[in-house]
């Protein structure tokens, strides 16, 4: 007996409204559900140590989620805005000068240190360009973040070789939060025009996400 058209019908814009529903719904459930769990982490290492006093749920007895986030902001920022001045940059400097004097604290510091400028920085240009290179074998090719042209010994090695590399990181799908760092001759990296997010959301979607291009005029 053969089916129904309409029962057909009917069956399938159900599902299509169901998976309509899904793709409207389930980014605005799982963002408020990364920032709610961010706001308590956050919460849950800051409000400890936030005197009763100052603590607004002592007099409202209401949760207000994100104060532990916003008092950590605010330390941080008075700490940047101290650490700026002549005073700061002499605190910051001594402290410095003894952590230096500890054999197992300073490798970690200094090399936290470095990561930490050479990132957040305003002039640092670190994985701020998105290229291409041929990966594992000639013919195929993988999305890479060009982080900086080879340093110190690396670039002093290459430029024996007579090669001009450059510092990329490879990430894998799709979580790009590992991956390799490979150096590659600068000739050999095709530079994009998407943005660092473009290419973030075309590797964690696997492809399926890709950036808008308008075509060069």
């Amino acid at each position: 007996m053969a089916d129904n058209p309409l029962r057909i019908s009917l069956a399938s814009r159900i599902r299509n409204n169901f998976l309509t529903g899904v793709i409207i719904l389930a980014p605005v459930a799982i963002t408020i559900w990364i920032v709610w769990s961010f706001l308590q982490w956050a919460d849950s290492w800051v409000k400890p140590y936030i005197p009763a006093r100052y603590d607004p749920e002592q007099y409202f007895d209401i949760a207000i989620p994100g104060f532990g986030l916003l008092i950590a902001m605010v330390g941080i920022t008075i700490i940047g805005f101290l650490g700026n001045n002549l005073i700061g940059k002499w605190v910051v400097g001594f402290s410095e000068s003894l952590v230096n004097r500890m054999p197992l604290v300073r490798p970690v510091y200094k090399s936290l240190k470095q990561i930490f400028e050479s990132v957040l920085k305003e002039h640092s240009s670190s994985f701020k360009k998105v290229g291409m290179i041929e990966f594992p074998s000639s013919g195929t090719w993988a999305l890479v973040f060009v982080s900086s042209d080879a340093k110190g010994e690396l670039a002093y090695r290459f430029n024996e070789m007579g090669q001009e590399m450059v510092a990329v990181f490879l990430p894998p799908t799709p979580v790009p939060t590992a991956g390799f760092l490979l150096f590659v001759p600068k000739d050999k990296i095709i530079m994009l025009d998407m943005t660092p997010e473009d290419g973030a959301k075309l590797l964690i979607s696997g492809g399926l996400v890709a950036p808008d291009f308008k075509l060069p005029r």
